[in-house]
């Protein structure tokens, strides 16, 4: 790899991938034994641009990999159809993740405005941390499948259901307030520093809790708790950190795609939109639950595809 000058896209392809593409697209499924049309598929569900057929651009490395999912088919853990779902769910995960790992490395390890030598260096850089982040990774991947598998047992013993389709949840929005105007006013640095900042705090505050941080969509985030006492925990924790408006509802949700769908989620949605800022607004359902808070009943609202809900704004208690 090139030390001097501005690197090349080869350098970076050799530095990550490593060897270098040896096989078009009809060479590699038969090398690996995946039919053309599956590894066709499987390509497009990672995120990988179509390649023309006699194209080289396929590594020893995609080879092996194929090989793989060759053997989980033969060995009946996986028909074709999950194959292509798993590979959808890598790929768009991880295509996130590269992205905003690339992200964090520029802005910390480049000038503002970065020359030849600088983007050389973090190259290097990179070559030094890929090891470690690499290791990293499959251990916080493998943590976190535990987890994952641990709520679903927890859901499944909740349910008397395997696998089931519909459970209880606490739904919870946090939205920024104001989110439009401010992005007006700030530069492209500072917008990131407030989005990064507000992700980073909401992040914490609901691991910390023991929940699950679903999705965040810039200015909002979406989180889940088993139980309505560490939603009620979240949302209060999160209202006393930045300028927010948050509503939670309790109900039964659809879990799909690592992301969750239902009355519920929408729900939480409309309580959010309706809430003042700096307010936390729970569905009654939620307010049930919740022996012991001060809630304070508001008048009914209509929720545009729900009907009429009744609002309770949530406070935390003096006691």
């Amino acid at each position: 790899m090139s030390t001097q000058g501005r690197p090349t896209a080869e350098d970076i392809e050799r530095l990550l991938v490593g060897l270098p593409p040896r096989y078009t697209r009809a060479e590699v499924a038969e090398l690996s034994g995946v039919p053309q049309a599956l590894a066709a598929r499987i390509w497009r569900a990672l995120g990988f641009a179509q390649r023309a057929d006699d194209a080289v651009a396929f590594t020893e490395a995609d080879v092996k990999a194929l090989r793989r999912v060759r053997h989980m088919l033969d060995s009946g853990a996986l028909d074709e159809e999950t194959a292509v779902r798993m590979a959808r769910a890598l790929g768009q995960t991880t295509a996130r993740l590269a992205q905003w790992q690339a992200e964090i490395m520029t802005t910390a390890m480049l000038p503002p405005e970065p020359g030849d030598d600088d983007l050389a260096r973090m190259l290097d850089a990179a070559r030094g941390l890929l090891p470690d982040f690499e290791r990293v990774l499959i251990h916080v991947w493998r943590a976190q499948l535990a987890a994952a598998g641990t709520r679903l047992l927890a859901l499944a013993d909740l349910n008397d259901e395997p696998l089931p389709t519909r459970v209880p949840m606490a739904v919870g929005f946090a939205d920024l307030v104001s989110f439009t105007r401010r992005s007006r006013e700030l530069d492209e640095r500072e917008l990131a520093g407030l989005v990064e900042g507000f992700e980073s705090r909401a992040s914490d505050v609901v691991a910390s809790h023991g929940a699950r941080l679903v999705k965040t969509l810039g200015d909002e985030v979406l989180f889940t708790a088993p139980a309505p006492e560490q939603a009620a925990a979240i949302a209060l924790d999160l209202i006393e950190a930045d300028e927010l408006r948050i509503g939670v509802a309790y109900g039964p949700v659809v879990p799909m795609m690592g992301d969750v769908f239902g009355t519920t989620v929408n729900l939480a949605a409309r309580l959010t939109a309706i809430a003042r800022p700096g307010t936390v607004l729970v569905d009654a359902a939620l307010a049930a639950e919740l022996a012991g808070h001060d809630l304070h009943k508001i008048r009914k609202r209509p929720a545009r595809g729900l009907g009429v809900v009744q609002p309770y704004v949530l406070r935390r208690s003096s006691s």
